[in-house]
């Protein structure tokens, strides 16, 4: 019965395993080819993957009661232990708390100029705003939501990445209805770490957890659609979700502490729901199989 279950166990971990490369795999193809193009070669890759080995082990997997330590880092992550101090050493790891939160002041800005009345025009739509109104214009904006951020600062940056244009009569004309960089490529590539990372954190939560602490995770796909009807599906989409993520954005921002500073409660959390659409063209796949 000892050695049966051993071969069972063992055949487990070989199903598990390979699962978890063929999810690799899938996870990593489409990363790679925004990658290559965009530079990076494998070596690089290969370096933050080291990184993110050392970091996880060091901060996320210690067992209760237990201290991080360089020997167990090396043990489970096959590294050496010369290695995990080269990289423990460097200081690369907390580099993208910057454009973070940059990312997060435009988003907030942006939300508030969408749902508050006091920015909006008479059919409820954000208005153009003056630049040198202090108290109901852009520089307003800023301060209602952005805190202590210098309004040119914020301005820059909405215009920067083709959120914000600024009119002929030199008001700020809102283009987007969220944080969406349209010029900016190194302002996309920070939300593909960020979107990315926070859809694998919720993946990894359901692996743990079910039932009622699961947290929602759902798709809906068909693999045989016309082009003109994927089409129309696009844009139906487009609309929907825009109009269910702004509802979302109202309901979260009466809680949200730093925006209400009435609210009271413990802790402090982290929330909020993301929303893509995905397509793929299938016949070039398959002619990419017979090439």
């Amino acid at each position: 019965m000892g050695e049966y279950r051993a071969i069972v166990n063992h055949s487990a971990d070989q199903n598990l395993e390979s699962t978890l490369r063929r999810a690799l795999r899938q996870v990593l193809r489409p990363l790679v080819r925004v990658l290559l193009r965009n530079g990076v070669d494998c070596h690089s890759v290969e370096e933050e993957l080291r990184r993110a080995f050392v970091h996880v082990a060091m901060n996320e997997l210690v067992p209760p009661g237990r201290r991080a330590t360089m020997s167990r880092a090396a043990t489970i992550t096959g590294l050496s232990r010369k290695e995990v101090a080269r990289l423990l050493g460097d200081d690369a790891d907390g580099s993208d708390a910057p454009s973070l939160v940059g990312q997060n002041r435009a988003a907030t800005v942006i939300a508030g100029w969408v749902r508050d009345v006091d920015f909006q025009d008479g059919s409820g739509e954000p208005r153009p705003l003056s630049l040198d109104d202090q108290a109901g214009g852009f520089p307003a904006l800023v301060k209602r939501y952005s805190g202590d951020m210098p309004y040119r600062t914020v301005l820059d940056e909405l215009v920067r990445v083709g959120t914000v244009e600024i009119m002929e009569d030199g008001r700020a004309r809102l283009l987007a209805r969220s944080y969406v960089p349209m010029r900016d490529d190194v302002a996309k590539l920070d939300i593909l770490g960020t979107d990315v990372g926070h859809l694998i954190e919720t993946i990894a939560h359901n692996l743990d957890h079910g039932g009622a602490e699961a947290r929602y995770q759902r798709k809906v796909l068909y693999d045989d659609l016309p082009e003109e009807y994927a089409e129309q599906f696009r844009t139906m989409a487009a609309a929907r979700l825009q109009a269910l993520l702004e509802e979302f954005d109202r309901y979260l921002a009466r809680g949200d502490r730093g925006l209400n500073p009435d609210v009271k409660g413990p802790g402090r959390r982290l929330a909020g729901v993301g929303m893509f659409y995905f397509e793929r063209d299938l016949e070039d796949d398959q002619a990419g199989e017979t090439d």
